[in-house]
C-alpha cells in the first residue's frame, strides 16, 4: 500500500507529511525507559529488519490477480509497544522509500501515516492491548491479531481513498475507489492476521516476557535473555529476503491493482515541476530502486533484501539508542 506521489497534490502530501512528523514527535516524546529498556533494543533493531523483508513477499490473493504484503504495524506494536514501534516502521518506510524507491518521496508522508500512525497509535491501543490486558492466551493473540490487522488495513486503505480524493484525483472518483480498495485489502488483512499471528505465537513461545511487557507497558527486566530470539529474527529476515524475495507474487499490490482497476493504468501521470524535482531526488537516492540493480535485470532482489535489513536494523537500533540517551540525560 506504497502510494505513488502521482496519487496525491503537493498540498495534501505536505500536510500528511506534518501529520506523520507531528505523529513521530508525539511519539517520541511519549516514549519511556519502561517501553525502550536495553533489551528491547536489539528487538527493535532485528523486527525492524524483519518487517522491511517482509514487506518484499508478495502473496497472491487468489481469483483476484493481485497480490498483497504485510504491513507490519501491528506486528511491531506487539513486540515493542506502540511508541517504539511507529519510529521502527517510520525507518522502514524510510529506507524503502530513499533508496529503494518504494513509494514516492512527497508521498512518504501518507504512507507512513496510512501504515504506521493508524495501526500504531490507533487500532493497537483501542483494539489488540485490551484484548490481551488481563491474561495473555494464544486464542487471545490470534484474535486479537486477526480483528487488528483487518481494521488497521480497512482504515489504511480508506486512508488512502480520502487523500486522493483531496487530491482531487479525477481518474479516480471516490465511489468507486473505494468500492474496489476495501474488499482487496480485507483480504490482504487477513493475509496478514496468518502472518503477525503466527509469528507472535511463536515468540510467546519463546519468551512471552516480550509480549506480557509492551501489552502492559511494563520493563522488560534485565534477566529475561532475548539473544536467541533476537538471532532468529535476524536470521529469519536474512533469509527472507536474500532467498525468499525471488518467490514473491509478480502480481500487482492491493493498491496498484485497484488503482488499474478504475483508472485503467496503474502508472498514474503527474507533470508538474515538484514531481520532477522530487523525483530526481529520489532516483540519485536509491541505488536499488524496486529493488534490484538499476540495470533492472532482476539480479539484485536478494542484495536490496539484505542490504535493507541491514541498514533497517542499524537505523532502527540507532533511532533507540538515540532517544533512550536522550531521556536519560534528561533525567539527570
Amino acid at each position: 500500500m506504497h502510494m505513488a506521489d502521482a496519487l496525491l497534490s503537493p498540498e495534501v502530501g505536505t500536510v500528511m507529511w506534518a501529520v506523520s512528523a507531528g505523529a513521530s514527535a508525539y511519539a517520541t516524546k511519549k516514549i519511556t525507559d519502561t517501553d525502550m529498556s536495553e533489551k528491547k533494543l536489539p528487538i527493535m533493531a532485528v523486527s525492524g529488519a524483519f518487517v522491511f523483508t517482509a514487506q518484499m513477499i508478495n502473496f497472491t490473493i487468489p481469483g483476484t490477480g493481485s497480490s498483497g504484503h504485510i504491513s507490519g504495524g501491528i506486528l511491531l506494536a506487539a513486540l515493542l509497544g506502540e511508541f517504539p514501534a511507529l519510529i521502527t516502521l517510520a525507518a522502514v518506510l524510510t529506507i524503502q522509500c530513499l533508496f529503494f524507491a518504494d513509494g514516492g518521496l512527497l508521498a512518504l508522508g501518507a504512507n507512513i501515516f496510512n501504515m504506521g500512525v493508524i495501526p500504531c497509535l490507533l487500532i493497537y491501543p483501542i483494539f489488540f492491548r485490551p484484548f490481551l490486558q488481563k491474561k495473555i492466551t494464544k486464542g487471545k493473540i490470534v484474535g486479537a491479531t486477526f480483528l487488528s490487522t483487518i481494521i488497521a488495513l480497512q482504515l489504511g486503505a480508506f486512508s488512502v481513498v480520502l487523500e486522493t480524493l483531496a487530491s482531487g484525483i479525477t481518474k479516480l472518483p471516490f465511489h468507486s475507489f473505494v468500492l474496489i480498495m476495501q474488499p482487496i485489502h480485507l483480504a490482504i488483512g487477513i493475509g496478514e492476521g496468518l502472518v503477525t499471528a503466527s509469528v507472535l505465537i511463536f515468540v510467546w513461545h519463546m519468551r512471552p516476557e516480550i509480549l506480557s511487557s509492551s501489552v502492559k507497558r511494563e520493563k522488560l527486566q534485565t534477566d529475561v535473555p532475548v539473544r536467541k530470539i533476537a538471532i532468529v529474527f535476524a536470521f529469519i529476515a536474512l533469509m527472507t529476503g536474500g532467498i525468499l524475495s525471488f518467490y514473491a507474487s509478480s502480481h500487482p499490490d492491493g493498491l496498484e491493482w485497484s488503482v488499474k482497476k478504475v483508472a485503467g493504468t496503474s502508472e498514474i501521470e503527474a507533470e508538474d515541476t515538484l514531481y520532477r524535482a522530487v523525483a530526481a531526488i529520489q532516483e540519485k537516492l536509491s541505488f536499488l530502486p524496486d529493488y534490484d540493480f538499476k540495470e533492472g535485470n532482476g539480479t539484485g532482489t536478494g542484495i536490496s533484501g539484505i542490504v535493507g535489513a541491514l541498514i533497517t536494523s542499524a537505523l532502527a537500533f540507532l533511532s533507540g539508542l538515540i532517544i533512550t540517551g536522550i531521556k536519560k540525560r534528561r533525567k539527570k
